[in-house]
């Protein structure tokens, strides 16, 4: 079937869907409403009619997007075409957009300059006139005249006639102007000269002191801001207009015409020139340049209660070829030679970057990105940067090569990272382990009349039991077991904190300590006072089980503390007696009441202390060993040496779970009192 424009719009009217259709029909109809428009007057006009075909004609541009996406962009060659017409004309017109900024910038700096150096020339003008005046009178009055003040015109010398014609309205005083000449520190200046704002009228003012025999000469000289005034600037700076800001106060009735700084201000004066005119441009890049200068100025009617200052802003409207002949002024003729010679060199420079980039196009139209970027990534790989991905920004026929190669170094990187990942927490636990390890006792304290032996088996590389023997005097001996809420590494760095807390409230009573205090130890006491800090120092789900006693082997009394542990066991001959005087665990609340147990120590006795880990393994019934069964074991070895009692225990609660893997830290500490003719013996 031969393909004409007829057939193809057949097959695409086949294609289009009911949607397609309906917003066809919207736009066509919106069409004919517009075009019938200028012939019917009557034609309705409706906003909602507007809106869905402003609906239809987004819909057709999103398909219109994807239609090219698919089948235009689907070719390199069209996408390499319509990549480099962005990349020759974005950029340019990002240069003209940045060039045209700046030249904005850069004459209204320029203009704003003009204004304050016209400002300041006059400023400087109306100090020397008072300068001179004060001058003059303090020569009077040093020949024993009388300094009088000038007040007509026609009255006044050649020199202030003179002046006056620069400066309209000037008007020179003796004795005024004296609280201008007070610094903000408090110190009196010789001369002051500025704009100053009294009342609602802006003046230039400049007051000068002479010494006279007959005391200080004060000498002002003022000028008021009029249109007039304004008019004398320089004329390239064209329409110029003062607005005088003063802040708004409780009470005042006007109107806000600015917000600054949180603070509203009102409109106190405007002086504008009436005669001015900004010509029009001389060529099309001659635009209007606007803009705005604050000028500093005195107000002496400011109210303390005033957060902000009054303010005077400066706005002129120009045009640069009226700056550039201020600018270029000092070259005379060349001036608009030179002007036009840096608009030509400016606009030759354009055209060689349009050149430039058109021949880079040309130039590199055969090269494919999508290949580029192919071979990036394999010299990535090959230095061992895996990390590295191709860019695929659209879909075709290359972009399938790199989804593949994509893919590929991802799995590769996430076997490495994994495989990385589990060596470092190896090394990690490792070393945690080797630290752990050293806060345990090196080495089992002896004294007379007690046998000792300690095993902790942990479920993990680390545990979080922990066991403790500290040697406080000769005859008295610290045990301490606790039990970690939690398992692995944080378990184990609060075990490192709970045993430098333990062992520094301990060794309190150790003799020769800085902060020696002398027996009975207070086994509740320093219970509370661990139970504060891990309180103070940790999570509020972090917690411990704990059991804390002392021995002392004159007396054979053992005093402890049980905070939530597993009640540690005395077996004496078939008397069994469980340690449960104490609190709740440590570390939960705050100000928790601990008790302090006392027992008697029969010679030949036993006592074990275990985490729960060591009763709660299950059999494939699902019972636990339980606290039973670890007394049976212990009274069938009563006889026996600590480390055969603990190495029973353990190995009879492996047996009973049958599970080569342990589900929690197994610690039991054994401590045998022997009687008095096993000791002899």
């Amino acid at each position: 079937m031969i393909s004409t424009p007829k057939n193809r719009l057949h097959a695409l009217w086949l294609r289009m869907s009911f949607v397609d259709v309906t917003a066809l029909a919207i736009l066509a109809a919106y069409a004919a409403l517009m075009v019938s428009r200028p012939f019917f007057l009557w034609t309705p006009q409706s906003g909602f009619f507007l809106f869905l075909a402003v609906l239809s004609f987004g819909y057709f541009a999103v398909r219109a997007f994807q239609w090219a996406r698919k089948h235009l962009l689907w070719s390199l060659r069209n996408r390499l075409v319509i990549a480099y017409l962005f990349i020759a004309v974005v950029p340019v017109l990002l240069l003209l957009t940045m060039a045209g900024l700046g030249a904005y910038l850069l004459y209204w700096q320029l203009g704003s300059y003009v204004l304050y150096t016209d400002m300041q020339e006059r400023l400087e003008r109306i100090s020397e006139v008072a300068a001179t005046m004060a001058t003059s009178y303090a020569i009077e009055a040093a020949s024993g005249h009388q300094a009088a003040a000038l007040a007509l015109p026609e009255d006044t010398p050649t020199y202030l006639k003179a002046a006056m014609t620069e400066l309209p309205g000037l008007k020179i005083e003796t004795g005024r102007g004296l609280n201008l000449l007070k610094g903000a520190d408090g110190t009196t200046l010789k001369n002051f000269s500025g704009l100053v704002l009294r009342g609602d009228v802006l003046n230039l003012r400049a007051v000068v002191v002479r010494a006279t025999p007959s005391g200080p000469l004060v000498v002002s000289a003022s000028v008021p801001v009029t249109p007039k005034f304004i008019e004398t600037f320089v004329p390239e700076l064209g329409p110029i207009q003062f607005d005088v800001l003063r802040p708004m106060r409780a009470g005042t009735s006007r109107e806000v015409s600015v917000v600054i700084n949180g603070q509203a201000y009102f409109r106190a004066q405007r002086i504008a020139t009436p005669q001015r005119d900004v010509p029009p441009g001389v060529n099309p890049f001659d635009k209007l340049i606007t803009g705005i200068v604050i000028l500093d100025m005195l107000d002496p009617d400011r109210q303390p209660a005033d957060a902000e200052p009054s303010r005077l802003f400066a706005s002129f409207s120009t045009r640069p070829s009226l700056l550039n002949r201020r600018l270029f002024s000092p070259l005379g003729e060349l001036g608009g030679a030179a002007a036009t010679a840096l608009l030509v060199i400016g606009a030759v420079f354009l055209a060689i970057e349009f050149a430039s980039l058109l021949t880079g196009i040309v130039l590199t139209r055969t090269i494919t990105t999508a290949v580029d970027d192919l071979y990036r990534a394999t010299q990535h790989v090959q230095a061992g940067d895996l990390s590295f991905r191709v860019r695929v920004p659209h879909r075709d026929q290359l972009a399938a090569l790199g989804d593949s190669f994509n893919s590929m170094m991802q799995s590769v990187s996430t076997l490495i990272e994994e495989q990385r990942q589990r060596q470092r927490l190896e090394n990690e636990l490792s070393i945690a382990h080797e630290v752990q390890q050293q806060l345990f006792p090196h080495a089992l304290p002896e004294l007379p009349g007690i046998e000792l032996e300690a095993v902790c088996q942990p479920a993990r590389v680390v545990s979080g039991d922990y066991y403790d023997f500290i040697r406080i005097t000769p005859t008295h001996l610290a045990i301490a077991l606790a039990d970690i809420s939690g398992k692995g590494i944080s378990a184990a760095l609060l075990m490192a904190s709970l045993q430098a807390a333990l062992r520094s409230d301990v060794l309190r009573y150790r003799e020769g300590q800085p902060d020696y205090k002398p027996a009975p130890v207070n086994t509740a006491e320093i219970v509370s006072h661990l139970n504060r800090h891990l309180f103070r120092n940790t999570s509020d789900e972090r917690y411990a089980t704990l059991f804390f006693g002392v021995y002392d082997t004159q007396t054979r009394r053992l005093s402890y503390t049980n905070a939530g542990h597993p009640p540690p066991i005395h077996i004496s001959g078939g008397h069994v007696e469980r340690l449960e005087t104490g609190g709740m665990v440590v570390g939960l609340f705050n100000d928790v009441p601990f008790a302090q147990g006392t027992i008697e120590i029969d010679p030949g006795s036993l006592l074990i202390a275990y985490s729960d880990g060591l009763i709660e393994p299950e059999n494939v019934y699902g019972e636990e060993f339980g606290t039973e069964r670890l007394i049976e074991v212990a009274k069938e070895d009563e006889d026996a040496s600590p480390q055969l009692i603990a190495s029973a225990l353990m190995r009879a609660a492996e047996e009973w779970s049958g599970s080569p893997e342990q589900a929690d830290d197994m610690t039991v500490i054994v401590a045998r009192f022997p009687a008095v003719r096993e000791l002899n013996a």
